[in-house]
C-alpha cells in the first residue's frame, strides 16, 4: 500500500526533519510513504475572517492538486473521529484488504482545512481535540501509522 502524508508548509526545524526520516526508514519496510508538502500563505497578523477563508482555500487548492483520483482521503481535523492506536491499525489494514492502494493523510497549516478539502476527504481524524502545531502533527501521524503496521503483523509495540 501507499501512504501519502500531504501537509501545508515546509518543515524548519531539524529535530522534527529527524524524526520524520526515522519513521520514514521504519515505515519502509511495510509500505511505500510518500511526502508531499504544499507552500502555506503567510497570514497577516490580525486577519479577518475572509482573508483566513481565502488563505484555507488557496492551501486547499493546493492540497487537492496533489491528490490523485481514486485514493483514499484521510483529513486529520479536530471534529473528526477519535481512534486508539488499534482501531486506526483495523482501518488501515480493511482497507488495504478492500483493496485501497493509497490513504492519503491530510494535514492543513495553522489555519487548519479548507471546506473543500473536509468535503473530498472519505473520513475526519482528530488526534484530540486539543491544537498541535502542524509540524509536529506530522510526526504523530507517521508514528501512529508505523504503531499501526506493527499492530497488523502483530509485532510488538509499546502499549
Amino acid at each position: 500500500m501507499k501512504i501519502t502524508l500531504a501537509a501545508v508548509g515546509k518543515i524548519k526545524e531539524k529535530f522534527y526533519a529527524d524524526a520524520i526520516a526515522e519513521y520514514s526508514k521504519r515505515l519502509s519496510r511495510y509500505c511505500k510513504l510518500e511526502i508531499l508538502q504544499v507552500a502555506d500563505e503567510k497570514t497577516p497578523d490580525n486577519a479577518s475572517e475572509t482573508v483566513e477563508r481565502q488563505i484555507k482555500e488557496k492551501e486547499g487548492e493546493r492540497l487537492l492538486a496533489s491528490i490523485k483520483e481514486g485514493a483514499y482521503v484521510v483529513a486529520l481535523a479536530i471534529e473528526g473521529e477519535m481512534l486508539d492506536s488499534v482501531k486506526l491499525s483495523e482501518k488501515i489494514n480493511a482497507l488495504g484488504v478492500g483493496g485501497t492502494s493509497q490513504i492519503v493523510f491530510v494535514i492543513g497549516g495553522s489555519l487548519g482545512l479548507s471546506e473543500a478539502v473536509l468535503k473530498r476527504a472519505d473520513y475526519k481524524l482528530s488526534f484530540s481535540p486539543m491544537t498541535f502545531p502542524h509540524q509536529l502533527m506530522r510526526v504523530i501521524l507517521l508514528e501512529q501509522i508505523y504503531r499501526s503496521y506493527r499492530i497488523i503483523y502483530g509485532e510488538p509495540y509499546h502499549k
